[in-house]
């Protein structure tokens, strides 16, 4: 089958989506798919598109301006003459706010087009008639938990249209270190020293002020605890981490805070770390620095909110703590702690559960049969 996949900026300095969908794009190919790329953006990741995509495209935009609408319609009429299809192409959007040019460009090539949900729908409204047309288009729309999927169904859309496929990750490259010690002391830090950190996007749905409350708490109990959170503003501006670095000061606790920026290889951040947090306030359609932890052997306390308890399910749901709840943040990250002391087979079973049920396989088997049966 011929996929033609829809991507804003080519990126890993942005968040999961992207990578995910770079995970997805390799595993359909690697089961015999081709793939062609469009996107508007270059980033990091284009080169190693460049290696398994038989055409890659830059296009002027996925979006109609209206200041400047004349020239968005010429540009959609000229980019999406470019693009070559076959009688086996489908359009596969990446995120619904691409979804209008994705039908326009299916509907143009009558072929079919399938979008996935990897957001909660909050921003509907910004793209108003264009989402709402070419979503309306779409055969098949792929959420990524069953909580995106509630939460879509009560924008109107049917539930026979929207499929769950819950994401999943290259559990090869990310897994457990035997030398912790030693990753340790090239990070400056003790043996002794508990390690909680926080990896992604420093913007305001994602709870960093519930998480800097809950570890000054969790200091009374664990003087000598460090909090390491890597990630840049993606939503805020620069003023909004600025604000985090003076809340620490505040509570008395900036040196045991440190702010690392975007890491371009998170994992030696997982291995080292004792417990990986994830403190969001809106409704996290997935969370795929849970898994990315998980998989790398270091528990998970996050917010019992949107798809992250479809995650941490079994055993794990004692990681789950309140949204927006300080307290409850450091008294699970007290229990999740003396648990990992207790339990010296905990870091395996966090594994073992990913390798069970999020492996990139697994994602790319259920996005797959959905992209098959939307030629039908």
């Amino acid at each position: 089958m011929h996929i033609i996949v829809l991507e804003n900026e080519v990126s890993s300095l942005r968040g999961g989506q992207e990578l995910s969908l770079f995970d997805v794009c390799f595993g359909l190919y690697q089961r015999g798919h081709t793939i062609t790329l469009l996107y508007t953006k270059e980033g990091d990741l284009l080169q190693q598109y460049r290696v398994f995509c038989t055409e890659i495209v830059k296009v002027d935009g996925f979006r109609i301006e209206r200041k400047k609408i004349i020239d968005s319609l010429q540009n959609f009429f000229i980019d999406t003459r470019k693009i070559k299809t076959t009688k086996d192409s489908i359009v596969y959007s990446n995120q619904y706010h691409n979804s209008f040019f994705a039908y326009t460009l299916a509907t143009s090539k009558n072929i079919p087009f399938v979008c996935h949900l990897r957001l909660p729908p909050l921003q509907i409204k910004k793209f108003g008639f264009q989402w709402s047309i070419g979503m309306s288009g779409a055969k098949h729309l792929i959420a990524v938990s069953s909580q995106t999927k509630i939460d879509w169904i009560k924008q109107g859309f049917k539930e026979d249209k929207i499929e769950v496929v819950h994401n999943g990750i290259n559990t090869d490259k990310f897994q457990p270190s035997a030398y912790v010690s030693i990753l340790k002391k090239e990070w400056g830090i003790s043996d002794d020293v508990k390690i909680i950190s926080y990896i992604g996007r420093l913007d305001k749905e994602k709870g960093l002020e519930t998480l800097i409350r809950g570890f000054s708490l969790f200091l009374k109990t664990h003087k000598s605890g460090k909090l390491l959170i890597a990630g840049k503003p993606l939503c805020y501006t620069e003023e909004y981490k600025q604000s985090l670095e003076h809340l620490t000061s505040e509570l008395g606790i900036a040196d045991s805070v440190k702010f690392l920026s975007h890491l371009t290889n998170p994992i030696p951040l997982y291995q080292i770390s004792d417990v990986t947090v994830l403190t969001s306030l809106h409704s996290e359609p997935f969370g795929r620095a849970i898994i990315e932890s998980m998989a790398c052997g270091t528990p998970v306390v996050a917010s019992r909110i949107g798809g992250i308890p479809e995650i941490l399910t079994g055993e794990f749901q004692k990681m789950l703590c309140e949204p927006g709840n300080a307290q409850d943040l450091a008294d699970t990250l007290n229990f999740v702690l003396k648990w990992k002391n207790l339990d010296p087979q905990l870091s395996v079973k966090c594994r073992e559960h990913i390798l069970r049920s999020f492996n990139v396989d697994k994602m790319v088997d259920g996005i797959e049969t959905i992209i098959l049966k939307s030629q039908n």
